[in-house]
């Protein structure tokens, strides 16, 4: 049965609804149907800043072994790793009773912990490649900041030093 289903499957190539990946620049279709990179270049980043924070260090823990893994597979530098002393504590106090018995309160709270990782010398695309594979494998109660810092070259104007007449 695995056999008839098999030589019934049909492959169609359809070469121009492919698409290239490229790492250098984006594709542009000419009119000779050849594709040929622009001159644009990969944006390079300096410093990735990655914040988690939940309700669970365990699984910050755990998750920041899975980003830091990931990470090296993609041959993206790691920093520095660390999660902060203490937890910043939310405390709320509610009536035990909603309708009388002003002294019975019960008192709730929420701890959320924090951790930090840092990734340094990204290119934009080894960027957006990690940054999408880590946000799609975050757990459940797990929020996630992240923060580029990009390098840019110097103006022109500022290259050349201010000349003394």
């Amino acid at each position: 049965m695995m056999n008839s289903i098999i030589r019934n499957l049909r492959i169609h190539h359809d070469f121009n609804s492919l698409r290239a990946l490229t790492t250098g620049g984006h594709v542009i279709k000419s009119s000779n149907t050849t594709p040929r990179l622009s001159e644009e270049r990969d944006k390079l980043y300096s410093k990735l800043e990655i914040e988690i924070r939940g309700v669970d260090p365990a699984v910050l823990k755990s998750y920041s072994w899975f980003a830091t893994t990931a990470a090296n597979h993609l041959d993206i530098e790691v920093g520095k790793c660390y999660s902060g002393r203490k937890a910043s504590k939310e405390r709320l106090t509610l009536l035990k009773c909603v309708h009388i018995y002003k002294k019975h309160r019960v008192q709730y709270e929420i701890r959320t912990y924090f951790r930090y990782m840092n990734f340094h010398k990204l290119t934009e695309s080894t960027l957006d490649t990690f940054l999408e594979y880590i946000e799609r494998n975050l757990p459940e109660g797990v929020a996630l900041l992240a923060t580029r810092r990009e390098i840019q070259e110097i103006p022109e104007h500022l290259r050349q030093p201010p000349s003394l007449t």
